[in-house]
């Protein structure tokens, strides 16, 4: 079975003065602001593409560890994902930094190392985004 998300923009005015909302239309949890500004200089109350890009890229990548992590025999007690997209002007999207501490008992750091870049490169984010770079900095409690 397949599953389709939806999330829909509105946009008013040009790139540089204009602005627009989001809303992430399957789950109704919310829409949120967005404009260039955010986009290129950064911003705390407003959010960018590369940052929606981060939640689903750092959610996608849990979620395939763990069912790895389980597979593997060790599911884990925890694991916290930071990703952080690169977005620069002129150039685009130049990469996603995925920033992993995990809590899994009974795991050695050579096993818990190929685990976690297995599941960078099997999830479905990071294979949408094989065309930047995307790096794994993996922490074993």
């Amino acid at each position: 079975m397949s599953v389709t998300s939806e999330a829909t923009t509105v946009w008013s005015g040009s790139l540089a003065e204009g602005s627009g909302t989001v809303s992430l239309d399957t789950s109704h949890v919310g829409t949120f602001d967005v404009n260039w500004k955010a986009r290129s200089e950064g911003s705390s109350s407003t959010t960018t593409p590369e940052e929606l890009l981060a939640g689903a890229h750092a959610a996608c990548f849990s979620m395939a560890l763990s069912h790895a992590l389980s597979e593997n025999g060790t599911p884990p007690t925890k694991l916290s994902t930071t990703a952080s997209v690169t977005f620069q002007p002129g150039t685009g999207i130049t990469g996603s930094h995925l920033n992993l501490n995990a809590d899994v008992p009974g795991l050695s750091e050579e096993d818990f190392q190929r685990i976690a870049a297995e599941a960078k490169a099997g999830c479905p984010v990071s294979q949408a985004l094989s065309g930047i770079d995307i790096t794994l900095e993996a922490t074993l409690a």
